[in-house]
Protein backbone atom coordinates (compact mmCIF):
# COMPACT_ATOMS: atom_id res chain seq x y z
CA UNK A 1 0.00 0.00 0.00
CA UNK A 2 1.12 3.52 -0.74
CA UNK A 3 0.16 6.85 0.82
CA UNK A 4 1.44 10.37 0.36
CA UNK A 5 2.99 12.30 3.23
CA UNK A 6 0.00 14.65 3.23
CA UNK A 7 -2.45 11.72 3.51
CA UNK A 8 -0.53 10.37 6.51
CA UNK A 9 -0.46 13.80 8.12
CA UNK A 10 -4.23 14.01 7.69
CA UNK A 11 -4.72 10.68 9.48
CA UNK A 12 -2.46 11.85 12.33
CA UNK A 13 -3.81 15.42 12.37
CA UNK A 14 -0.26 16.64 11.96
CA UNK A 15 1.45 19.46 10.08
CA UNK A 16 3.91 18.81 7.25
CA UNK A 17 7.25 20.56 6.80
CA UNK A 18 8.87 19.67 3.49
CA UNK A 19 7.66 17.75 0.45
CA UNK A 20 4.11 16.61 1.23
CA UNK A 21 3.62 14.83 -2.12
CA UNK A 22 6.23 12.10 -1.57
CA UNK A 23 4.97 8.53 -1.60
CA UNK A 24 5.36 6.30 1.47
CA UNK A 25 5.16 2.54 1.02
CA UNK A 26 6.69 1.13 4.22
CA UNK A 27 7.50 1.84 7.87
CA UNK A 28 11.03 1.60 9.25
CA UNK A 29 13.31 2.46 12.18
CA UNK A 30 14.83 5.90 11.81
CA UNK A 31 18.38 4.50 11.81
CA UNK A 32 17.58 1.92 9.09
CA UNK A 33 15.06 3.74 6.90
CA UNK A 34 15.49 4.21 3.17
CA UNK A 35 13.67 6.21 0.50
CA UNK A 36 9.93 5.53 0.58
CA UNK A 37 10.00 4.83 4.32
CA UNK A 38 8.25 6.59 7.16
CA UNK A 39 9.82 6.66 10.62
CA UNK A 40 9.35 8.51 13.89
CA UNK A 41 11.47 10.23 16.54
CA UNK A 42 10.19 9.90 20.12
CA UNK A 43 13.41 9.29 22.09
CA UNK A 44 15.89 12.16 21.88
CA UNK A 45 18.90 9.86 22.02
CA UNK A 46 18.00 9.01 18.40
CA UNK A 47 17.99 12.66 17.33
CA UNK A 48 21.32 12.38 15.43
CA UNK A 49 19.62 9.94 13.03
CA UNK A 50 17.13 12.67 12.09
CA UNK A 51 19.91 14.36 10.08
CA UNK A 52 21.26 11.18 8.44
CA UNK A 53 18.17 9.01 7.92
CA UNK A 54 17.22 7.92 4.43
CA UNK A 55 13.51 8.06 5.30
CA UNK A 56 11.26 10.12 3.09
CA UNK A 57 9.34 11.38 6.13
CA UNK A 58 9.72 11.36 9.91
CA UNK A 59 7.06 11.90 12.56
CA UNK A 60 8.35 14.32 15.22
CA UNK A 61 6.92 16.31 18.11
CA UNK A 62 5.56 19.78 17.51
CA UNK A 63 8.26 21.20 19.79
CA UNK A 64 11.12 19.23 18.21
CA UNK A 65 14.10 21.55 17.59
CA UNK A 66 15.89 20.95 14.27
CA UNK A 67 19.58 21.79 14.68
CA UNK A 68 20.84 20.75 11.23
CA UNK A 69 19.45 20.44 7.69
CA UNK A 70 16.98 17.56 7.30
CA UNK A 71 16.32 15.88 3.96
CA UNK A 72 13.15 14.08 5.12
CA UNK A 73 9.77 15.72 5.31
CA UNK A 74 8.68 16.24 8.91
CA UNK A 75 5.18 15.47 10.18
CA UNK A 76 4.75 17.39 13.43
CA UNK A 77 2.32 15.89 15.96
CA UNK A 78 1.59 16.18 19.67
CA UNK A 79 2.98 12.72 20.57
CA UNK A 80 5.18 10.94 18.00
CA UNK A 81 5.04 7.54 19.70
CA UNK A 82 1.25 7.51 20.04
CA UNK A 83 0.90 8.84 16.49
CA UNK A 84 3.08 6.04 15.12
CA UNK A 85 0.90 3.53 16.98
CA UNK A 86 -2.18 5.14 15.44
CA UNK A 87 -0.58 4.78 12.03
CA UNK A 88 0.15 1.09 12.63
CA UNK A 89 -3.50 0.58 13.56
CA UNK A 90 -4.56 2.44 10.40
CA UNK A 91 -2.22 0.31 8.28
CA UNK A 92 -3.51 -2.91 9.85
CA UNK A 93 -7.10 -1.87 9.22
CA UNK A 94 -6.37 -1.12 5.58
CA UNK A 95 -4.58 -4.45 5.19
CA UNK A 96 -7.58 -6.25 6.65
CA UNK A 97 -10.03 -4.83 4.14
CA UNK A 98 -8.54 -7.08 1.47
CA UNK A 99 -9.58 -10.23 3.34
CA UNK A 100 -13.14 -11.16 2.41
CA UNK A 101 -15.01 -14.25 1.39
CA UNK A 102 -14.50 -17.97 1.89
CA UNK A 103 -11.60 -20.11 0.74
CA UNK A 104 -12.31 -23.75 0.07
CA UNK A 105 -12.35 -26.17 1.72
CA UNK A 106 -13.87 -24.54 4.81
CA UNK A 107 -16.57 -25.95 7.10
CA UNK A 108 -19.57 -24.09 8.53
CA UNK A 109 -21.82 -26.03 10.91
CA UNK A 110 -25.60 -26.15 10.84
CA UNK A 111 -27.40 -23.33 12.57
CA UNK A 112 -24.39 -21.04 12.61
CA UNK A 113 -24.95 -17.39 11.75
CA UNK A 114 -22.08 -15.22 10.52
CA UNK A 115 -22.09 -11.49 9.72
CA UNK A 116 -21.27 -9.63 6.54
CA UNK A 117 -17.78 -8.87 5.25
CA UNK A 118 -16.17 -11.80 7.03
CA UNK A 119 -13.27 -13.99 5.89
CA UNK A 120 -12.87 -17.73 6.40
CA UNK A 121 -9.57 -19.26 5.33
CA UNK A 122 -8.98 -22.70 3.87
CA UNK A 123 -9.36 -25.64 6.27
CA UNK A 124 -11.03 -23.51 8.93
CA UNK A 125 -13.77 -25.20 10.97
CA UNK A 126 -16.77 -23.45 12.51
CA UNK A 127 -19.09 -25.66 14.55
CA UNK A 128 -22.85 -25.71 14.93
CA UNK A 129 -25.08 -22.97 16.33
CA UNK A 130 -22.36 -20.34 16.55
CA UNK A 131 -23.04 -16.60 16.47
CA UNK A 132 -20.28 -14.70 14.64
CA UNK A 133 -20.38 -10.95 13.99
CA UNK A 134 -19.49 -8.93 10.94
CA UNK A 135 -15.96 -8.14 9.72
CA UNK A 136 -14.52 -11.20 11.51
CA UNK A 137 -11.34 -12.73 10.07
CA UNK A 138 -10.92 -16.48 10.52
CA UNK A 139 -7.59 -17.60 9.11
CA UNK A 140 -6.71 -21.10 7.85
CA UNK A 141 -6.82 -24.04 10.28
CA UNK A 142 -8.75 -22.12 12.93
CA UNK A 143 -11.10 -24.35 14.94
CA UNK A 144 -14.25 -22.84 16.47
CA UNK A 145 -16.34 -25.28 18.50
CA UNK A 146 -20.10 -25.50 18.77
CA UNK A 147 -22.16 -22.66 20.28
CA UNK A 148 -19.31 -20.15 20.29
CA UNK A 149 -20.07 -16.42 20.10
CA UNK A 150 -17.65 -13.97 18.47
CA UNK A 151 -18.11 -10.19 18.25
CA UNK A 152 -17.60 -7.81 15.34
CA UNK A 153 -14.11 -7.14 14.01
CA UNK A 154 -12.34 -9.97 15.84
CA UNK A 155 -9.34 -11.69 14.24
CA UNK A 156 -8.42 -15.35 14.77
CA UNK A 157 -5.04 -16.14 13.28
CA UNK A 158 -4.03 -19.48 11.75
CA UNK A 159 -4.28 -22.44 14.07
CA UNK A 160 -6.13 -20.75 16.93
CA UNK A 161 -8.53 -23.07 18.78
CA UNK A 162 -11.78 -22.17 20.52
CA UNK A 163 -13.49 -24.95 22.42
CA UNK A 164 -17.29 -25.18 22.51
CA UNK A 165 -19.26 -22.39 24.26
CA UNK A 166 -16.38 -19.89 24.23
CA UNK A 167 -17.50 -16.25 24.13
CA UNK A 168 -15.25 -13.67 22.42
CA UNK A 169 -16.11 -9.98 22.34
CA UNK A 170 -15.66 -7.38 19.62
CA UNK A 171 -12.30 -6.33 18.18
CA UNK A 172 -10.36 -9.10 19.92
CA UNK A 173 -7.17 -10.62 18.52
CA UNK A 174 -6.32 -14.29 19.05
CA UNK A 175 -2.93 -15.32 17.72
CA UNK A 176 -1.76 -18.59 16.22
CA UNK A 177 -1.66 -21.62 18.47
CA UNK A 178 -3.72 -20.10 21.26
CA UNK A 179 -6.09 -22.57 22.91
CA UNK A 180 -9.14 -21.13 24.64
CA UNK A 181 -11.52 -23.29 26.62
CA UNK A 182 -9.46 -26.44 27.18
CA UNK A 183 -10.14 -28.36 30.41
CA UNK A 184 -8.96 -26.88 33.66
CA UNK A 185 -6.47 -28.90 35.73
CA UNK A 186 -9.04 -30.58 37.94
CA UNK A 187 -8.33 -34.01 39.43
CA UNK A 188 -9.64 -35.49 42.68
CA UNK A 189 -7.10 -37.57 44.66
CA UNK A 190 -8.34 -41.06 45.54
CA UNK A 191 -7.52 -43.19 48.60
CA UNK A 192 -5.36 -45.52 46.50
CA UNK A 193 -3.16 -42.62 45.31
CA UNK A 194 -4.74 -42.29 41.87
CA UNK A 195 -6.62 -39.29 40.53
CA UNK A 196 -10.15 -39.01 39.18
CA UNK A 197 -11.02 -36.46 36.49
CA UNK A 198 -13.33 -33.65 37.60
CA UNK A 199 -15.53 -32.68 34.63
CA UNK A 200 -14.97 -29.07 33.55
CA UNK A 201 -18.38 -27.85 32.37
CA UNK A 202 -17.87 -24.07 32.32
CA UNK A 203 -16.54 -21.84 29.57
CA UNK A 204 -14.22 -18.91 28.81
CA UNK A 205 -15.40 -15.34 28.22
CA UNK A 206 -13.20 -12.74 26.54
CA UNK A 207 -14.67 -9.26 26.69
CA UNK A 208 -14.10 -6.57 24.02
CA UNK A 209 -10.61 -5.52 22.84
CA UNK A 210 -8.78 -8.46 24.41
CA UNK A 211 -5.56 -9.74 22.85
CA UNK A 212 -4.33 -13.31 23.35
CA UNK A 213 -0.78 -14.17 22.27
CA UNK A 214 0.57 -17.15 20.37
CA UNK A 215 0.45 -20.49 22.17
CA UNK A 216 -1.29 -19.06 25.21
CA UNK A 217 -3.74 -21.36 27.01
CA UNK A 218 -6.88 -20.21 28.83
CA UNK A 219 -8.75 -23.02 30.59
CA UNK A 220 -12.51 -23.24 30.88
CA UNK A 221 -14.11 -22.97 34.30
CA UNK A 222 -15.08 -26.01 36.32
CA UNK A 223 -18.45 -24.28 36.62
CA UNK A 224 -19.29 -20.74 35.52
CA UNK A 225 -16.72 -18.83 33.46
CA UNK A 226 -13.04 -18.02 33.25
CA UNK A 227 -13.19 -14.30 32.42
CA UNK A 228 -10.74 -11.99 30.67
CA UNK A 229 -12.08 -8.46 31.10
CA UNK A 230 -12.18 -5.65 28.56
CA UNK A 231 -8.87 -4.47 27.12
CA UNK A 232 -6.67 -7.08 28.82
CA UNK A 233 -3.55 -8.13 26.90
CA UNK A 234 -2.23 -11.67 27.24
CA UNK A 235 1.26 -12.38 25.89
CA UNK A 236 2.59 -15.53 24.19
CA UNK A 237 3.00 -18.69 26.29
CA UNK A 238 0.79 -17.62 29.19
CA UNK A 239 -1.21 -20.20 31.18
CA UNK A 240 -4.48 -19.06 32.76
CA UNK A 241 -6.23 -21.75 34.79
CA UNK A 242 -9.90 -22.49 35.42
CA UNK A 243 -12.16 -19.84 36.99
CA UNK A 244 -9.46 -17.15 36.88
CA UNK A 245 -10.55 -13.56 36.32
CA UNK A 246 -8.22 -11.03 34.67
CA UNK A 247 -9.24 -7.40 35.22
CA UNK A 248 -9.77 -4.64 32.69
CA UNK A 249 -6.69 -3.38 30.84
CA UNK A 250 -4.36 -5.68 32.75
CA UNK A 251 -1.26 -6.88 30.88
CA UNK A 252 0.23 -10.36 31.39
CA UNK A 253 3.71 -11.02 29.98
CA UNK A 254 5.13 -14.25 28.59
CA UNK A 255 5.52 -17.47 30.60
CA UNK A 256 3.28 -16.30 33.41
CA UNK A 257 1.16 -18.96 35.12
CA UNK A 258 -2.00 -18.14 37.07
CA UNK A 259 -3.53 -20.91 39.17
CA UNK A 260 -7.21 -21.63 39.47
CA UNK A 261 -9.79 -19.20 40.88
CA UNK A 262 -7.30 -16.32 41.29
CA UNK A 263 -8.75 -12.87 40.67
CA UNK A 264 -6.43 -10.27 39.12
CA UNK A 265 -7.59 -6.65 39.38
CA UNK A 266 -7.86 -3.88 36.79
CA UNK A 267 -4.80 -2.12 35.30
CA UNK A 268 -2.34 -4.63 36.77
CA UNK A 269 1.06 -5.40 35.24
CA UNK A 270 2.30 -9.00 35.49
CA UNK A 271 5.83 -9.23 34.12
CA UNK A 272 7.40 -12.29 32.50
CA UNK A 273 7.69 -15.64 34.30
CA UNK A 274 5.54 -14.61 37.24
CA UNK A 275 3.58 -17.27 39.10
CA UNK A 276 0.42 -17.12 41.19
CA UNK A 277 -1.00 -19.58 43.69
CA UNK A 278 -4.67 -20.40 43.47
CA UNK A 279 -7.64 -18.62 45.08
CA UNK A 280 -5.79 -15.29 45.48
CA UNK A 281 -7.03 -11.75 44.94
CA UNK A 282 -4.77 -9.05 43.49
CA UNK A 283 -5.92 -5.45 43.97
CA UNK A 284 -6.19 -2.98 41.10
CA UNK A 285 -2.98 -1.48 39.68
CA UNK A 286 -0.69 -4.07 41.25
CA UNK A 287 2.68 -4.51 39.53
CA UNK A 288 4.53 -7.83 39.80
CA UNK A 289 8.11 -7.81 38.53
CA UNK A 290 9.69 -10.60 36.46
CA UNK A 291 10.18 -14.07 37.95
CA UNK A 292 8.22 -13.24 41.08
CA UNK A 293 6.01 -15.76 42.86
CA UNK A 294 2.85 -14.50 44.54
CA UNK A 295 1.51 -16.73 47.30
CA UNK A 296 -0.92 -14.47 49.14
CA UNK A 297 -3.62 -11.96 48.31
CA UNK A 298 -2.81 -8.26 47.89
CA UNK A 299 -5.56 -5.95 49.15
CA UNK A 300 -3.88 -2.54 48.83
CA UNK A 301 -4.03 -0.89 45.39
CA UNK A 302 -0.91 0.23 43.54
CA UNK A 303 1.52 -2.12 45.29
CA UNK A 304 4.73 -3.19 43.52
CA UNK A 305 5.91 -6.74 44.24
CA UNK A 306 9.20 -8.53 43.67
CA UNK A 307 10.79 -11.82 44.66
CA UNK A 308 9.74 -15.36 45.35
CA UNK A 309 7.85 -15.29 47.60
CA UNK A 310 6.97 -11.80 46.38
CA UNK A 311 6.84 -8.83 48.74
CA UNK A 312 7.05 -5.03 48.59
CA UNK A 313 9.46 -3.91 45.85
CA UNK A 314 11.38 -1.41 48.00
CA UNK A 315 11.88 -3.96 50.79
CA UNK A 316 12.88 -6.58 48.23
CA UNK A 317 15.53 -4.30 46.71
CA UNK A 318 16.91 -3.56 50.18
CA UNK A 319 16.99 -7.28 51.02
CA UNK A 320 18.76 -8.06 47.74
CA UNK A 321 21.38 -5.40 48.48
CA UNK A 322 22.07 -7.05 51.84
CA UNK A 323 22.11 -10.50 50.23
CA UNK A 324 24.80 -9.42 47.76
CA UNK A 325 26.93 -8.27 50.70
CA UNK A 326 26.66 -11.59 52.59
CA UNK A 327 30.04 -13.00 51.42
CA UNK A 328 31.81 -9.84 52.59
CA UNK A 329 29.89 -9.83 55.88
CA UNK A 330 30.83 -13.48 56.41
CA UNK A 331 34.52 -12.70 55.88
CA UNK A 332 34.35 -9.78 58.31
CA UNK A 333 32.59 -11.94 60.91
CA UNK A 334 35.21 -14.68 60.52
CA UNK A 335 37.99 -12.07 60.97
CA UNK A 336 36.34 -10.74 64.13
CA UNK A 337 36.04 -14.26 65.56
CA UNK A 338 39.67 -14.97 64.69
CA UNK A 339 40.92 -11.77 66.32
CA UNK A 340 38.65 -12.11 69.33
CA UNK A 341 38.52 -15.82 70.17
CA UNK A 342 36.04 -16.98 72.76
CA UNK A 343 37.62 -17.71 76.15
CA UNK A 344 37.92 -21.40 76.90
CA UNK A 345 35.57 -22.81 79.51
CA UNK A 346 37.28 -23.72 82.79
Amino acid sequence: MEFTVSQIAEVLRGAVEGNATQTINRLAKIEEAQAGSLSFLANQKYEPYLYTTGASAVIVGRAQVVRQPVSAALIRVDDPYSSFTTLLEFYQQKARTGRRGVEEPAFLGAGTQIGADHYRGAFSYVGENCQIGRDVLIFPHVHIGDRCRIGDGTILYAGAKLYADTVVGARCTIHSGAVIGSDGFGFAPQPDGTYRDIPQIGNVVLEDNVSVGANAAIDCATMGSTIIREGAKIDNLVQIAHNVEIGRHTVVASQTGISGSTKIGDYCVLAGQTGFAGHLTLANRTTVTAQSGVGKSIKEEGVQLQGSPAFNLRDSLRANAIFRRLPDLERRLAALERDNPKPEKS
